[in-house]
């Protein structure tokens, strides 16, 4: 009896040991990919900002806009850009 008690033992501290490995590697891939998001945004609050220091260009600094260059870091403000050159807003 004791030999059977061994093998399932082995058996369950593989699976706890090979499901550990697997949340590790699902955490390490989601705090990567929150990590890209949070410097495309922060990239882009700041492209925004530098935009606005340029005499030629003035974007507004509203939810609107904020949300935009947070979401779409710097194409985001390239498209306010353009849409404030055609004359959207």
């Amino acid at each position: 009896m004791q030999i059977w008690d061994m093998m399932v033992l082995v058996v369950i501290g593989t699976f706890i040991i090979a499901l550990g490995l697997f949340g590790i590697k699902m955490l390490l891939k989601i705090g990567r990919s929150s990590l890209k998001i949070i410097f495309n945004m922060v990239l882009g609050f700041i492209f925004l900002f530098i935009v606005n220091l340029l005499p030629f260009v003035e974007i507004p600094v509203n939810i609107l806009t904020v949300l935009v260059a947070g979401f779409g870091g710097i194409v985001g403000v390239g498209v306010l850009i353009i849409t404030k050159s055609l004359g959207f807003f």
